[in-house]
């Protein structure tokens, strides 16, 4: 068996226990940014793909792999696999789903905790010499508890309800959107009341977002959600950078609509200089907090995925059925 790996050798070389791999399987290595050619040439007889969860997977490629049984996405994300074409060809796409999910509802309170406590603007007038002054100027301007917010989940998947979770313990209520309305009894295990999107924009002191990229959520949070947030609200977006319309964001921050943002993503990425969200005036200097994509990328999460990764390839290789697929087939 032949595998064509589109993402990190060394996180492979890493997080791969090799001792469970057959010794006549081939690892074939690119890396997540790759000229398709040269994938044809080293892969054109692979059987699997592992891919870089942002990565691209296209029609030609699919194409052109005659022996191709998965497409198999690192994470979570698999928006850059043509997965129509793999159904045609009979591709298996998988992907990670619900592995990382405790990590990431772990970066989100962890963004959500910074915005309400100024981490980053406290630890810069600390460096400055300043913690007097800082501490006084806190403390009148008040501290808000996560306690006493209520927190907007919009897209109640797994990591939705792993930050649900992880809210009740610290008492903030909280409520949700998604197409899917859950059962009475899941929203009391839950601790999360349902409410209308326009409502659950309007009244909420933060919005978390967890939604997949799909058509319908590009830009999903745009100029007229961000007029909607309360001006003393905060985003935070852990999901996917593609969500949230950059532009929209930095003006609604500049302006003062909202109070601030908590972002583990952007668009595109790798980030770009150019990004509006980059290029914020000073006055909003400590209204964003960035963090590099890392809310699913713990150590634990990575010996999952790659566990999971493996023992679905040889699934796929004695002829079963790959857990995980999301292509529909």
């Amino acid at each position: 068996m032949k595998v064509l790996v589109l993402t990190s050798q060394k996180r492979i070389e890493k997080y791969t226990d090799f001792s469970k791999i057959p010794n006549n399987w081939e690892l074939l290595y690119l890396d997540s940014v790759y000229r398709e050619e040269e994938a044809l040439r080293i892969g054109k007889t692979a059987d699997f793909i592992i891919v870089d969860a942002v990565s691209p997977v296209s029609r030609n490629l699919i194409e052109n792999m005659p022996n191709l049984r998965v497409i198999h996405s690192e994470g979570v994300g698999f928006n850059g696999i043509d997965t129509q074409a793999a159904r045609e060809a009979g591709v298996y796409v998988c992907n990670n789903a619900s592995l990382n999910s405790g990590a990431v509802a772990e970066q989100a309170i962890l963004l959500m905790l910074a915005l309400l406590r100024r981490l980053r603007e406290g630890d810069s007038l600390v460096r400055q010499g300043k913690q007097g002054q800082a501490k006084i100027s806190f403390i009148l301007n008040g501290i808000p508890e996560l306690a006493s917010c209520h927190v907007g989940i919009v897209g109640f998947g797994s990591i939705g309800r792993a930050t649900a979770k992880r809210l009740a313990a610290f008492g903030s209520k909280v409520s949700y959107f998604s197409r899917r309305r859950l059962s009475e009894q899941e929203e009391n295990d839950f601790g999360a009341e349902y409410l209308p999107l326009d409502e659950l924009a309007a009244s909420c002191d933060i919005i978390s977002l967890h939604l997949p990229v799909t058509p319908d959520t590009i830009g999903f949070v745009d100029g007229d959600f961000l007029k909607k947030m309360k001006p003393s609200a905060f985003l935070i977006n852990t999901a996917r950078g593609e969500i949230v319309d950059q532009n929209a964001l930095a003006q609604a921050l500049e302006d003062g609509s909202i109070a601030g943002a908590g972002l583990d993503t952007l668009d595109p990425e790798p980030a770009t200089l150019e990004n509006p969200l980059l290029n914020l005036s000073d006055s909003c200097r400590y209204r964003v907090l960035f963090s590099p994509h890392i809310g699913g990328t713990t150590d634990g999460v990575f010996y999952r995925l790659h566990r999971n990764i493996w023992n679905n390839l040889f699934l796929a290789a004695q002829g079963k059925r790959p857990n995980n697929i999301v292509n529909g087939i």
